[in-house]
């Protein structure tokens, strides 16, 4: 099946007269997570694959200062976009790293090699996006106990998440 970039997907709702369904989360909304020790970040669910019905993930980002992000990785089944809000933040593209700043976009296809973690001394804040959805919400809140599981638990852990480090 060819992509055809000028065409709209198909019709998913079939209703004439549209519904009442979208939801407001205020920026001043207290983070769902927080993460602490090496990689102290805030995570804000902002969209989850519950929510959106599996479409896709938003999730903004609040990393301290030198927080560190996951090393090198890919994953098979969907799609990974940054987009920074403030400070600065170390992006890997595959091929090489990049000082991003507020504005800035890294668009990671499925099987696209990336990383990223904020180097600086200030705090640094990015949307993530996920494209189809996928329940990282688990992913993110057991990150951090993952030195604790054998290494057959550990490879399972991310396979089931979808994520494979080089």
């Amino acid at each position: 099946m060819s992509y055809d970039p000028r065409a709209y997907p198909a019709a998913r709702y079939t209703g004439e007269h549209g519904e009442i369904s979208a939801r407001y989360r205020a920026a001043d909304t207290p983070p769902d997570f927080v993460a602490t020790g090496a990689a102290p970040a805030a995570y804000h669910y902002l969209s989850t694959t519950l929510s959106t019905r599996g479409e896709y993930g938003l999730y903004r980002v609040d990393m301290g200062p030198e927080s560190a992000g996951p090393s090198t990785h890919f994953h098979k089944a969907m799609s990974e976009a940054f987009f920074v809000l403030s400070g600065t933040v170390r992006l890997f593209d595959g091929e090489r790293w990049v000082d991003a700043r507020s504005g800035d976009h890294l668009y990671v296809p499925v099987g696209g090699l990336h990383a990223f973690r904020n180097e600086s001394g200030e705090p640094a804040s990015m949307l993530m996006l996920f494209a189809p959805g996928a329940p990282r919400e688990e992913y993110f809140e057991r990150m951090g106990g993952l030195a604790e599981l054998g290494d057959e638990e550990r490879a399972a852990f991310l396979v089931e998440h979808d994520s494979f480090f080089v």
